[in-house]
């Protein structure tokens, strides 16, 4: 079986790492699986450049103008929204050709615009599309915080102005997505159960699959580390505790930072002692602007791209802290715990499904910074780290394997074969 796996980026973002992930792990175990990016950044033969690739950058620069247009020249929500208005053909390619299955990650961005992807349903083609987030379930929509619009039309979008026409932007993309899918047989699949649940919920995926299938890990990558080691490989403090921050970049409003600084502030308030003994490493974008919010001395460490250095940074650390506002299945998380580091997050998307609350860490309240803080010390002062460090390693291993997920990512790619010769 050949799989053509599209994603927008090579390794920018958690969807290129999922993907990466997951393209290994086919290969791994019996399926000829490429990738085909728009921004391809390493000379992998399995790595595939979408063709004109300066094109990608000319779409992205359209659809934020349009969508900032309709914002009304308000940048506030320009990144958590999409039109899909503009795309690269890439039904031409030796690799669409060739390919038995057609696999869609997160194509957004100027990859693959909605008329492009009715040129993918019209191929023939089965298609498996894996939702990093929702908005293939929804009109343009990456988050819904709350928002429960998409069950029926995408009417008054929450990101949209307010007073827009009920017939706006939103609507009508739910309009066009719904003809798209219409006959179309795609085989949804999402990395959570919750965002499977929130998936099934949506008036566009009505009598389509939807599977639930987790990201892989490759524990020959994140595994544990001598952590006085790993610490001056990576030049933090090896005789305090470090509590660990990460994010792409980490100044972006709903991976919490907020919170995570509010729960610190509490923290040192009610254990003063903790500036003498624990420090904050922050790994992401950005690192540096959030430095002189924090009560705890702070390392900012920028972004990192190589997985070795990234696999020392978490078994360095004491406990991985994920107060995100909506998250799907975050693999940092699943990065934290192949490392055997206990992870603290809100209890939202898919991070209870992760994190057993006070086994392998501690699920806090939504958007509480005083259980956040309460975690937190929990998991550094009260439970016993051998026994979160096992729970962690035990965790990965029996959920998120590359031969468990390959075999069910096989099972549907077989289901949605069939529905299509079915149907011919």
């Amino acid at each position: 079986m050949r799989v053509l796996l599209i994603n927008t980026s090579e390794k920018t973002g958690g969807a290129a790492v999922a993907a990466n992930r997951l393209l290994e792990t086919l290969n791994n175990n019996g399926v000829k699986a490429k990738l085909l990016v728009a921004d391809k950044v390493t000379d992998s033969i399995v790595v595939v450049q979408a063709p004109h690739p300066w094109l990608r950058r000319w779409n992205f620069l359209w659809e934020r103008w349009c969508l900032f247009w309709h914002l009304h020249f308000n940048r506030k929500n320009l990144f958590e929204i999409d039109m899909a208005n503009a795309g690269i053909d890439i039904t031409n390619t030796p690799e669409f050709k060739e390919a038995d299955v057609i696999h869609l990650a997160w194509v957004n961005q100027g990859l693959l615009s909605l008329g492009v992807i009715r040129k993918i349903i019209a191929s023939g083609k089965p298609v498996v599309w894996t939702m990093h987030d929702i908005w293939p379930a929804t009109g343009i929509c990456h988050v819904t915080l709350g928002c429960k619009a998409y069950r029926s039309t995408c009417q008054s979008c929450k990101f949209l102005p307010k007073h827009h026409s009920p017939f706006d932007l939103s609507t009508r993309i739910f309009n066009r997505k719904k003809k798209l899918y219409s006959g179309s047989g795609i085989h949804f699949v999402t990395c959570s159960k919750w965002l499977g649940d929130q998936a099934r919920q949506s008036a566009l995926l009505s009598g389509l699959h939807v599977d639930t299938i987790p990201n892989p890990i490759d524990t020959h990558v994140f595994y544990p580390k001598d952590k006085r080691e790993a610490r001056e490989r990576v030049n933090l403090p090896v005789d305090k505790r470090v509590i660990l921050f990460v994010s792409q970049r980490v100044t972006m409003e709903r991976k919490g930072i907020a919170y995570f600084i509010e729960a610190i502030d509490r923290m040192v308030g009610q254990h003063p002692e903790m500036q003498q003994n624990t420090v904050v490493a922050i790994l992401g974008g950005h690192a540096e602007e959030v430095v002189d919010q924090l009560r705890l001395p702070a390392f900012p460490l920028g972004y990192v791209s190589d997985e070795r250095q990234i696999t020392d940074i978490y078994s360095a650390a004491d406990v991985f802290v994920i107060p995100s506002l909506d998250e799907n299945l975050p693999n940092t998380i699943m990065e934290s715990m192949a490392c055997g580091v206990p992870s603290v997050g809100f209890k939202v998307g898919g991070i209870p499904e992760m994190i057993d609350h006070q086994k392998n860490g501690y699920v806090a309240k939504y958007k509480d910074s005083a259980d956040l803080a309460a975690g937190i010390h929990w998991v550094l002062n009260e439970a016993d780290p051998d026994t979160l460090r096992q729970n962690a390693l035990t965790k990965v291993r029996t959920c998120y394997s590359q031969r468990a997920v390959a075999m069910h990512y096989v099972e549907v790619y077989n289901q949605a074969l069939a529905f299509k010769n079915y149907n011919i």
